[in-house]
This record gives structure tokens, sequence and C-alpha cells, in this order.
């Protein structure tokens, strides 16, 4: 055999398998890029224990029951309750619901579905009552004048609470402004200042001032978070503060100045609401002065006279009146 054919034949015999290991290789080197690293599959082990079953219902077995069992399946009835409320209003009682501070942290469709919920008892509670009591149509004439409290009465709270909540912040704004303005004067920044009067106060405000530095700390900017804070109160005068502050760090002009300035307008502000709130005090003062006070100041005056008078009365008229 010659050197040709004996280098022919060896090349054939080699061919496929050098095409065969050039392949695995090349699957291994997929697999490789495939599958994941030895710290993902740690990390991802590690997550799997937090995860596991057990712990999870051993986690949530330590929680009451109420808010176990009995909250969850109130929301729920609340939701399908509310899906029979016409959606117009969601946006509005979603604004607030966030005015008045989120009260118990319910959602705007789980507040429509306790109106629904208050209609349904109180009217059918009346109903239920009185059905014997009264007539089959006065019954219901009552009942659907008292599902309609029902229905209105949880409205008008939120919107007394909205109003409360205001006036609390609109309150306390200036002694905010005047510790907010004595902070940014000693160096602090206004992120620091903002801190430092949350944890002299703990209202409605701090409340507000905290939600935004951290709002601020996730990475929102300064000028966001502020408009988000004025937005969720609905308070006219932080509103105009925030206005005039960001306006202000846009011209570069300095914050304890600008600070300053509207804390002293915010105190001008309240006295000027005290002085107003003092003159309408003497026509508040007409519903219990002529309802109250003035008929206990008749028993007081008129009563030891009255026994007189009413026999006197008698006398005129004739008849005998019995007086013990």
């Amino acid at each position: 055999m010659d050197i040709g054919n004996l280098v022919e034949s060896v090349s054939f015999l080699w061919s496929p398998l050098v095409f065969g290991v050039l392949i695995g290789v090349a699957t291994m080197f997929f697999w490789m890029i495939l599958m994941p690293s030895r710290a993902l599959r740690s990390i991802s082990g590690r997550l799997a224990d937090y995860v596991e079953t057990d712990r999870v219902e051993e986690l949530e077995m330590r929680r009451p029951f109420v808010g176990r069992a009995i909250v969850p399946a109130i929301r729920r009835v609340l939701s399908a309750l509310a899906s029979i409320v016409p959606l117009a209003n969601v946006e509005d009682t979603r604004r607030l619901l966030v005015q008045a501070g989120e009260p118990w942290g319910i959602t705007a469709l789980d507040f429509l579905g306790l109106r629904v919920l208050f209609l349904v008892l109180f009217g059918g509670g009346y109903f239920f009552l009185a059905s014997d009591a009264l007539a089959f149509t006065v019954a219901l004439r009552n009942a659907l004048l008292f599902a309609a409290i029902g229905f209105f009465l949880p409205a008008v709270w939120l919107r007394l609470r909205v109003r409360s909540r205001q006036k609390e912040i609109a309150r306390a704004l200036p002694d905010a402004l005047d510790m907010l303005s004595i902070g940014v004067e000693a160096g602090l920044a206004f992120e620091s200042a903002l801190l430092r009067v949350a944890e002299q106060w703990d209202n409605a405000l701090t409340e507000e001032f905290r939600r935004a530095v951290q709002e601020m700390r996730l990475g929102a900017g300064r000028e966001e978070a502020l408009r988000r804070m004025a937005e969720r109160t609905g308070v006219e005068d932080l509103a105009t503060f925030v206005a005039v502050l960001i306006q202000s760090s846009r011209m570069g002009v300095s914050i304890a100045q600008v600070l300053e300035a509207q804390a002293a307008q915010m105190r001008l502000k309240r006295r000027q609401r005290a002085e107003t709130e003092a003159r309408q005090a003497s026509i508040k003062m007409i519903f219990p002065l002529v309802f109250l006070i003035f008929p206990a100041m008749f028993v007081v005056i008129l009563g030891p006279s009255a026994p007189a008078l009413l026999e006197f009365l008698g006398d005129f008229a004739g008849v005998s009146v019995g007086v013990p």
C-alpha cells in the first residue's frame, strides 16, 4: 500500500470522529451558555426556602382570624356590591379617600360597596322591622327614605373627614414652614429639614412630609414629590407654597428666603382666617341661643309663676283648674 492510499484511508476514518467531537464540543458550549450559574442557583435555592408552602402557611396562621378570614370576605362582598354602582364616581371617590388620608386602607370600590351595604342594611332593616306595624306602602316609603340615608351617610362622613384633615393641615402649615426655614438656615438640606419637622410633630401634614421624603428617596424628583403631596391633600395654601417653591428653585432663588416669606404669609392668612371665624361666631350662636338657652331661661323665670298663671286663666275663663 502506498503512502497516498494510507493517508486517504486514515482521513476517511478520522473525519467522522473529528466531526462528532466538534459537534459535542459545540453542544457543550451551547449548554454552558444557557445553563444558570452556581450563584444564581444558590440564590434561587435561598428564595425557594423563603417561599416554601409550610413557611407561608405558618406566617399566615400567625395573623388574627379577623384579618385572615373575615376582612378578605368582607372586601370581596363590598367589591361585588360596588360592581352594581356606576363607575363614573370611582375617580372622585378615590380622590376623596386620598385626601382623607386613606382611612383603614380601603379602596374606592370598597367604599362604594360599603355605601351599597349601608343602603341595604338601612332600607331592608327598617322594612323588616316596620312591615308588621305599618301598612305596606307606608313601610316601603319609609324604607326607601332610610335606604337613601344609608347610601349617602358614608359619603357625608368622608367629606367631613376630608374637610377636617384639610383644616388640620392648613392650621399646622405656618408653624411647619417656620421650622423648615430655621432648619434650612441652620445648614440642613431641604429633605432633612422635612424629616426633622416630621419628627417634631405627628399630624396630617407631617404624614405627608414623610411620604414625600420617601418618594424622593425612591427616585422621584423633588418637584414631582411636592406636586403629588399638594394633589393628595387638596389644601390651597399648601398648593400655593409648592408652586412658589418649585418656581423659585427653577429661578435660582434661595430656598431659605422663600420659606421665610411663605411662613410669614401663612401666619398672616391664619390670623385673617381666625378673625373671619370670630366675626361669624355671633351668627353661629343664634341656633343654640334660640333653641337651647332661651327655653331653659323661660323655664327658670316663668316656672314658679306657672301655677298662679294657670289659676288666673282658669278663673278668667270660668273653668276650674285643679293645681296640685
